[in-house]
């Protein structure tokens, strides 16, 4: 039996939290599978799992070698679906989720432009401000703007994100610009409650975090209310760059604060951990990191 099997059981039973689902997802039996991981920790001289009858759990050394093993099998995984892909069409249904207000403003040009490069290709796209369970739910891949924390997932950077804080010129006029974030404190913002801290908006000073408590005339759940309410002159709002950033151009926003932003995050596609890619997905993965590098959107 060789290495890399053994190692592909183990990892199967971590994902699946246990010998009876991991044999069944592997098609093989579970005596044949506790075998195979009892031959890999005594190959390595560690336990890896511990065991009750109930569940599995890791070990603090197992755990290492989960984060190590499972690296390895996705190279693997991917230079094989790398090799393949080259000889597979680009066609089939592709499920793919993300946030709502980045699907209306920043993924719609961009999604209709693949579906012309790949006319066999059906799209299926759910947008909505949520994190779907890309397994359980059946998604091939979402595209995330986020601080990525499920290692179950792999990322792929598609664009740089940017957040700013803006206002309309009459606004800033009316109440004064804010030359420190804690200014905000004592004008009006508008909130978009789909950010994690809602009514406390952080900043940066020389690279230490700090947050303002801020309130306003508005708090609602959708990034395109916010931006009318700021274009309405009712106040601050703090968004993505590029849901604004043709007002900005336009001048009918002016951003602000400029040196105290949050450091660059990125928008990301993920999709599961050591899922080799099809051919579609790779396609549309490829082709949004081409289409935001290009400098078809501003982020």
């Amino acid at each position: 039996m060789d290495a890399i099997t053994r190692m592909r059981c183990f990892i199967q039973v971590v994902d699946s939290n246990g010998f009876s689902a991991a044999a069944r997802e592997m098609g093989r039996s579970k005596a044949l599978v506790s075998k195979y991981v009892g031959e890999l920790e005594d190959e390595l001289g560690v336990r890896l799992l511990n065991r009750t009858t109930r569940q599995v759990s890791l070990t603090e050394v197992g755990e290492a070698y989960y984060k190590e093993a499972a690296e390895i099998l996705q190279r693997i995984d991917d230079l094989q679906a790398s090799v393949q892909s080259s000889h597979q069409e680009v066609r089939g249904r592709l499920r793919v989720s993300a946030p709502r207000s980045m699907g209306d403003d920043l993924l719609n040009q961009a999604m209709m432009h693949f579906l012309v490069k790949y006319p066999e290709i059906n799209l299926d796209l759910r947008l909505e401000d949520r994190f779907v369970d890309l397994v359980e739910e059946g998604f091939d891949l979402a595209v995330r703007v986020t601080q990525l924390e499920d290692s179950s997932l792999i990322a792929r950077k598609i664009a740089p994100f940017r957040t700013v804080v803006c206002a309309t010129p009459e606004a800033i006029e009316t109440y004064g610009a804010p030359n420190v974030p804690a200014d905000l404190s004592t004008r009006p913002c508008i909130i978009d409650t789909n950010y994690r801290f809602k009514q406390n908006w952080a900043f940066y000073t020389n690279g230490e975090r700090s947050s303002v408590a801020v309130k306003g005339p508005l708090e609602v759940n959708s990034a395109a209310a916010a931006r009318e309410a700021a274009l309405c002159n009712l106040g601050f709002l703090r968004t993505p760059l590029f849901f604004v950033s043709k007002d900005i151009r336009d001048g009918k926003l002016v951003t602000l604060l400029e040196a105290y932003e949050e450091p660059m995050r990125g928008i990301h596609a993920v999709y599961p951990h050591r899922r080799h890619l099809s051919a579609k997905v790779r396609a549309f993965v490829d082709f949004l990191v081409e289409w935001y590098s290009s400098g078809q959107n501003d982020c």
